[in-house]
């Protein structure tokens, strides 16, 4: 490992910086994949009183490739990314852009031709929590890092089989738990960690691990690990790692890449290519837990753009006709509004209040009302030079955006 340490003064710019955000507090953390709650939500969002005809950026910086989200945790950013043959850790200043600290080891891979245009990651979004932070690399090798200094907690190498088109699944932290599927191609565990020394508490040994990244709920008392294996959508205690219930569902090319959506308590909504939009509501019967098929809407999918929840509807993005936005009813699962075609090959969606911000492939972000039967942007805005996969990390008036190997800080004001 290659740990280096830059100096701190550029914090102090941190004070000039509060006074531009004109009375609009920083916001809150964004800690993990899909935000606090892991659904997409950012809490305390306040809507400035006009939309600035374009977004003012404050720095820009080269940080390496890679599809993880940047985390945004009281005053510092967190940023994972490859550079050559090491993958790298870096706390960032975000008043200023300037690095903190920076922390590496060495991740040499052989990339499967058929992802070579989605270059060589890494694709998963770390996690914090308790002070520390949880990596998952392009090859599966997870590290924990000390989130104050960078040093390196513990790793766990590259497993003895890796998954076909890499890994894209993002850690969780729960209850003194780190979990994560390791392993691939019907091999490995999902596992849970010890955060403060690796150690494993359990492991469920089904198939390989999914591309998507797992939720945990509480159902009737019961707190799940729920999440995609390669062949099914699985539910797990969260304390045990003991199966509750498992139902098969297999996106084309064993790719289930969708987070798990929770509605209702009990209800998820999940899709994948090839696969419909579909709900299943999870219930204990006779002693015995099942995840029934609530219903199904082949006219509608997902493939790489997770949803979000409005009341009583789904927003996504449907690779369906090249790419459609939709709105579909999440109790009945029919489609109350699709967009015109040809939209985007990928979103990734921040809902905030009655606001979405849809982040397009092509760097157009966009916001618009989060009003269920339509999408009418207030404003678009280009917020990078290249294409931009990975979420974008929102807090206050702030924007964090990652393109294809750099990272900038848009403002609202």
């Amino acid at each position: 490992m290659r740990l280096r340490h830059i100096s701190l003064a550029g914090i102090i710019l941190y004070a000039g910086f509060s006074a531009v955000v004109a009375g609009q507090n920083a916001g809150a953390d964004w800690p993990q994949w899909r935000g606090p709650n892991r659904d997409g939500t950012l809490l305390g969002f306040t809507e400035p009183k006009s939309w600035p005809e374009t977004l003012t950026q404050r720095w820009k910086i080269q940080i390496g490739t890679g599809y993880a989200t940047p985390l945004v945790v009281g005053n510092r950013l967190y940023a994972f990314s490859r550079q050559e043959d090491n993958e790298v850790l870096r706390a960032i200043d975000p008043a200023s852009g300037k690095v903190i600290w920076e922390s590496s080891y060495a991740a040499p891979f052989k990339m499967n031709s058929s992802t070579a245009r989605h270059g060589p990651g890494p694709k998963s979004t770390p996690a914090f929590a308790g002070g520390r932070i949880f990596t998952m690399g392009m090859s599966g090798i997870v590290t924990a890092f000390d989130a104050a200094t960078g040093k390196q907690l513990w790793q766990k190498p590259v497993p003895p089989v890796e998954q076909t088109f890499h890994t894209a699944q993002s850690p969780i932290v729960d209850r003194g738990l780190m979990i994560l599927h390791v392993g691939g191609n019907n091999q490995g565990a999902l596992t849970a960690f010890d955060p403060a020394t690796g150690a494993e508490k359990w492991s469920w040994k089904g198939d390989g691990p999914g591309y998507g990244s797992p939720i945990i709920v509480d159902i009737d008392g019961t707190r799940q690990v729920i999440t995609f294996s390669q062949k099914s959508l699985v539910g797990v205690e969260a304390a045990t790692g003991a199966l509750l219930w498992s139902v098969p569902f297999e996106a084309r090319s064993t790719t289930n890449s969708i987070t798990p959506l929770l509605y209702g308590g009990r209800t998820l909504i999940v899709s994948g290519q090839g696969k419909p939009l579909t709900a299943f509501t999870v219930a204990k019967r006779n002693n015995q837990w099942a995840a029934d098929l609530t219903w199904e809407n082949p006219a509608i999918q997902m493939s790489f753009s997770n949803p979000v929840l409005v009341g009583d509807a789904v927003f996504s993005l449907s690779p369906l006709n090249s790419g459609q936005f939709f709105w579909a009813d999440a109790k009945s699962g029919k489609t109350l509004w699709t967009s015109e075609p040809r939209q985007a090959g990928n979103a990734a969606i921040v809902r905030a209040g009655d606001l979405l911000f849809v982040l397009k492939d092509d760097a157009q972000l966009m916001v618009a009302r989060s009003t269920p039967g339509g999408f009418e942007p207030l404003k678009t805005y280009t917020v990078a030079d290249s294409a931009t996969w990975p979420a974008p990390a929102i807090s206050g008036n702030r924007i964090f955006v990652r393109d294809i190997d750099t990272l900038a800080l848009w403002t609202l004001n």
